[in-house]
């Protein structure tokens, strides 16, 4: 045991148990006060935590509108005081309850199936419902988002509910005030047209009957004016669909070259008798068959030429349509309208598409016009995508063009109702129609008209007589006004249509009425008409829709 080596390894072993023992106090120590440390931020954090969520609360309850949470089956578990304040019902009551609890299908603006509004499947929810409150509705729009739990399952939902019955009764407003504008032009429009359709009927048979050499123009003039006034009402009514957007392209297969040879045809007689010359001219291979809205085509064309036709004392108008390529299976054209007129100054080229605005008030002085038409025809185009360019120069003509792409068709032909080449004097048509109209002038005009066309046709002074006829004799054909006493042009054609004898429910029912609504057109569809001619009609218009139903057309098309 006097062993010195021993006794130092014993010295060794005793001074590093002393100094573990020295670092474990001090250890013990360090640990001790950052336990200390950690208690003390510990609690600080809870105080922080208990703070923010009373700012939270706060916050939640008082917010505008209700913060609401459901399990994935739409049952709440949670809803700030907003609840109660919008309902009357205490959240304690409403919490385990479902949603289905405090709504009706029918007040809920969606179109989605109700019993699927909350389930796991949809991560985002929205719409709107109505709620009465002590007998008082009011409407509610509910947001809502899937939540989940870790980020991966999910466990229900939360959204926030806000009051908008203030934008909605708005909304109410001015659909209201759409629905009575929408009212007022279809009555006034109406009110207009059926004195104008007797002005420009008979204008139309006291041209085509005989008279003395110095009527002649005083019944041009009268038959220039009611075209001019129902031009004018047209152009008003056009421009209130675009400007309430209800005006839809229609696209359709069309003939392109048959389009340009009417539109030839039909400017070819007005230019002549001013003196000018009119010509149609097609570059680079412009294809026949394409698909596109041929009546927007029509409008904005004939716009551009009567204008030019307005502007242009001397010289020619022409028409140039060019093929600029062909790429998939579409073809973008050009059309150029190019006028040897009066020009527009620099200055006012932007300002003659604005609405109601001409170059110049002496223009409209002179020339006439509601500075419409250029105006409608930019919108037409922007509504297809296209533009509406103007290069002129005062005193040396001007050039209206727009580059438009159309569809090219695979039909090798596109039949075209119009193709039937009228004859200048008008051959008597095979035809048996009934008449439904209550406007003795209307009825005196198309009788004028029947009459000198060779057709048989009965007429019903309203409703209710035409159904009588229908019912006793066979008719090739309907004409029926939609504005009637007793029974109107829609119930009477909803009735023929459920008649028992199939071959008599099928007669072809053709609306002819002053009416201008904005759907008119798809009004008469749904009760199964089978055309629509407005009024005033144009005579060549009417006679050959005549022919198309007479029994000689129907006999060469079987």
């Amino acid at each position: 045991m006097s062993d010195p080596k021993y006794m130092d390894f014993l010295e060794m072993i005793d001074s590093a148990y002393k100094g573990f023992d020295k670092d474990l106090r001090r250890i013990e120590h360090i640990l001790d006060e950052s336990t200390k440390e950690l208690f003390l931020a510990n609690q600080r954090l809870i105080q922080e935590r208990d703070k923010t969520n009373i700012k939270l609360e706060n916050i939640v309850d008082n917010l505008g509108g209700v913060i609401f949470e459901t399990d994935l089956k739409g049952n709440f578990t949670f809803l700030n005081n907003a609840w109660e304040g919008y309902t009357g019902l205490s959240i304690e009551d409403t919490l385990g309850k479902n949603f289905k609890d405090f709504l009706l299908p029918e007040y809920i603006d969606n179109e989605e199936n109700f019993e699927e509004l909350f389930y796991r499947g949809k991560e985002h929810i929205k719409f709107i419902f109505k709620y009465k409150k002590k007998k008082k509705p009011m409407w509610f729009e509910v947001k809502s988002k899937l939540i989940y739990s870790n980020g991966v399952t999910p466990v229900g939902f939360i959204g926030a509910i806000t009051d908008v019955t203030t934008l909605k009764r708005t909304e109410i407003e001015l659909q209201k005030a759409s629905k009575s504008k929408d009212e007022f032009l279809s009555t006034m429009s109406h009110e207009i047209r059926t004195p104008l359709n007797a002005v420009t009927g008979i204008a139309n048979i006291l041209l085509m009957e005989e008279y003395l050499p110095d009527q002649l123009e005083n019944l041009k003039a009268l038959k220039y004016s009611g075209e001019h006034l129902l031009g004018l009402i047209n152009d008003l009514l056009d421009f209130d669909k675009i400007k309430s957007g209800k005006l839809k392209l229609v696209e359709k297969d069309f003939s392109l070259n048959y389009f340009l040879e009417s539109i030839k045809s039909h400017f070819s007689l007005r230019t002549e008798k001013k003196g000018l010359i009119f010509n149609v001219i097609k570059e680079n291979d412009v294809p026949d068959n394409i698909i596109g809205d041929k009546l927007k085509l029509t409008q904005v064309i004939k716009n551009l030429l009567s204008n030019s036709l307005k502007f242009t004392e001397n010289g020619c108008i022409n028409l140039i349509v060019k093929n600029l390529g062909v790429k998939e299976n579409k073809v973008r054209l050009v059309f150029k309208v190019v006028d040897t007129g009066i020009g527009i100054s620099k200055s006012k080229q932007e300002s003659i598409f604005e609405s109601f605005i001409q170059a110049n008030s002496e223009t409209s002085i002179k020339y006439g016009g509601t500075g419409l038409g250029l105006s409608i025809s930019k919108k037409l185009l922007n509504l297809q995508g296209s533009d509406l360019i103007v290069e002129s120069e005062l005193g040396k003509g001007s050039t209206f063009f727009f580059e438009i792409t159309y569809k090219i068709s695979n039909r090798l032909s596109v039949y075209e109702p119009d193709m039937i080449k009228m004859q200048p004097d008008y051959e008597p048509i095979d035809i048996n129609v009934l008449v439904a109209e209550d406007n003795k002038m209307n009825v005196l005009i198309l009788k004028r008209f029947f009459n000198k066309w060779g057709i048989t046709y009965t007429i019903a002074e309203n409703g209710e007589k035409a159904l009588e006829l229908f019912k006793k004799f066979d008719y090739d054909l309907i004409l029926m006004d939609l504005q009637m006493p007793k029974i109107n042009g829609y119930q009477a054609a909803k009735i023929i249509r459920k008649s028992e004898n199939k071959n008599k429910a099928s007669i072809p029912i053709i609306a002819l009425t002053a009416f201008a609504q904005t759907d008119i057109k798809k009004k008469t569809e749904q009760y199964k008409m089978n055309g629509f001619m407005g009024k005033p009609f144009n005579p060549e218009e009417l006679y050959k829709l005549l022919r198309s139903y007479s029994k000689e057309y129907n006999k060469k098309a079987i």
